[in-house]
């Protein structure tokens, strides 16, 4: 599928012209500064030398204070704590940060994550019952909790105090809990809203630390994870995020826990560098599959693990769910493609819904990721579980998912979620009236262009502005990710040096050029259907980041094809 280019608005010249006169740097580097909001000296030397002095003071965060003095009334009565997590990366990840910190002075406490099919997702009353009948006083529950306002009054009535540290749009309604840490309240005044679950487990031992003249290395030590979690959970890299993943993958390439290290062990990379795309689709899926296929208590307790022995062992059994995991998920794409390709229906339709029984469970948001990715409509998968349907949903750029299910919710017995991802059930009976009321709100609603991937292009430059100072500078910009993503850039009019040729199924590689620059080396991922144009030699338009290949210890800049016409 051709994607649409499409170039970022042009920002005010002025500012650009002011910051590339205040940096010394040429107007593309300007440019991208301003399009990040960037548009002072000082704002840009914050940019490109994060420092962990730039942190927030966790005390701004509503209700830390509370938190801490509760934390620190339980450690001091001895009482028993239970840290309480989601079973996602970013939950467990929270979970094995602050467990592991406050085991190491306090015996008294334990973890808990809920079962992803018992239980569900968020604070349960199975956990709750667990911790009133073993005698846990306090909960710390992360990356869920700020619209349980029914568990945390029943917890209430078990005599079990509540401290939810959770990073998601809370209700009209806060709980009744002893602290509740969300950036994202109306009325908290924290300057940096977007940290994930972990981040706030961070902040928690960031400010009790603080609290008791404790050395700040303490928390630091848990950098590695909390970038884990910032990759996983897709959330910016903008701010603060940007300076503790920054630092968490200067951990993780040097000195990682020995639970992360095992996961390293295990992956593909053997260049020893390891970046947000190698958390993203090598550390985080194993993580991910535990509480996909078993529970996600192997995942934290290969975390958690002191010895490079103990982490072997969970390790191996975290890697064996991921190989589960993949078979799953390559058995059931392969099935919903099959039920696409098969029906002229479902190719016509603006939507994706499809239902099959025995689908896992487990991996059908992994599975309406990629018919996404493959069709790029909204897509539902569902599956039986539990004597109901339920169902997980991805979305495109621009479409409201959770609005378009909201229009739907006369056939739902439950769903939740955000403009781009959901989760829902219902009852089998209303499966094929969703299918059809889901389709009439999506054609009324989506417009024709998004239901075709972009390209969102940075700047347009000629070749000749490419060189290794310009590279070095571009380095600086990371760590990439959301809302910092790696430049992407335009050229036209180019000419080709030699032919194209294809490499594996469907790569292009080539060489190009435009009158007075360097050729450059190109590697164009999926894009074999252009070799006919590159090779009549016509001139033609790129979209492409920049890298540094390494080939055979030689390194050279290349140019990663995102697009040609």
């Amino acid at each position: 599928m051709q994607k649409r280019w499409v170039l970022k608005p042009k920002n005010d010249s002025n500012a650009i012209n002011k910051l590339q006169s205040e940096l010394g740097v040429n107007p593309i580097i300007a440019r991208l500064l301003v399009n990040r909001e960037i548009h002072t000296f000082e704002q840009s030397k914050a940019f490109f030398r994060p420092s962990l002095e730039q942190l927030h003071d966790p005390f701004l965060m509503k209700d830390m204070d509370i938190a801490i003095s509760r934390i620190e009334r339980a450690i001091g009565n001895n009482e028993k704590i239970m840290i309480y997590g989601d079973y996602d990366v970013d939950g467990t990840t929270a979970v094995a940060v602050v467990y592991s910190f406050f085991r190491a002075f306090h015996s008294r406490i334990e973890y808990y994550i809920p079962d992803r099919y018992a239980e569900g997702y968020g604070i349960s009353t199975q956990g709750i019952d667990y911790a009133a009948d073993n005698d846990f006083s306090l909960i710390i529950a992360l990356d869920c909790g700020i619209k349980a306002l029914e568990k945390v009054e029943y917890a209430n009535t078990r005599g079990v105090d509540f401290i939810i540290g959770d990073h998601h749009l809370p209700g009209d309604t806060i709980p009744d809990a002893c602290a509740v840490l969300d950036p994202k309240r109306s009325d908290c005044p924290y300057p940096y809203k977007e940290l994930s679950g972990c981040g706030i487990g961070f902040k928690i031992i960031q400010a009790f630390i603080q609290k008791n003249d404790m050395d700040m290395e303490e928390a630091y030590k848990y950098l590695d994870l909390v970038a884990v979690s910032i990759a996983s959970d897709i959330v910016p890299i903008t701010g603060e995020n940007r300076i503790l993943t920054h630092f968490g993958l200067k951990k993780l390439n040097s000195n990682p826990s020995v639970g992360l290290q095992a996961l390293i062990d295990l992956s593909s990379n053997k260049t020893g560098v390891f970046s947000i795309n190698d958390i993203v689709f090598q550390i985080g899926p194993r993580i991910n599959a535990a509480g996909r296929i078993d529970h996600a208590k192997g995942a934290v307790n290969l975390l958690i693990s002191k010895s490079k022995e103990e982490a072997s062992t969970y390790s191996a059994a975290v890697d064996d769910q991921n190989n589960l995991r993949k078979d799953f998920d390559l058995r059931i794409t392969e099935e919903a493609l099959s039920i696409i390709e098969n029906s002229e229906s479902n190719q016509l339709r603006k939507s994706t819904v499809l239902y099959k029984s025995d689908w896992h469970k487990g991996v059908i948001g992994i599975v309406a990721s990629r018919l996404t990715e493959r069709y790029y409509r909204p897509t539902v998968i569902l599956t039986q579980t539990n004597g109901h349907i339920a169902g997980s949903a991805r979305s495109v750029i621009g479409f409201d998912l959770y609005e378009a299910l909201s229009e739907c919710s006369d056939l739902l017995d439950q769903f939740g979620g955000h403009k781009y991802a959901a989760g829902l059930t219902m009852q089998e009976k209303n499966i094929t009236l969703f299918q059809s009321k889901f389709e009439e709100v999506v054609q009324r609603s989506i417009k024709p262009e998004m239901l075709q991937q972009e390209v969102s292009i940075e700047a347009e430059i000629e070749l000749k502005d490419i060189d290794t100072k310009f590279y070095r500078i571009l380095k600086q910009f990371e760590p990439f990710g959301p809302q910092n993503e790696a430049p992407i850039f335009i050229s036209k009019n180019l000419k080709l040096h030699g032919s194209a040729y294809v490499v594996g199924s469907n790569h292009l590689k080539f060489t190009c050029f435009q009158d007075g620059s360097p050729a450059f080396d190109c590697i164009a991922f999926g894009l074999a259907e252009h070799i006919s144009h590159l090779n009549s030699k016509r001139p033609f338009d790129i979209c492409y980041s920049i890298e540094e290949n390494n080939w055979r210890g030689k390194k050279n800049l290349q140019l990663n094809i995102k697009g040609i016409r």
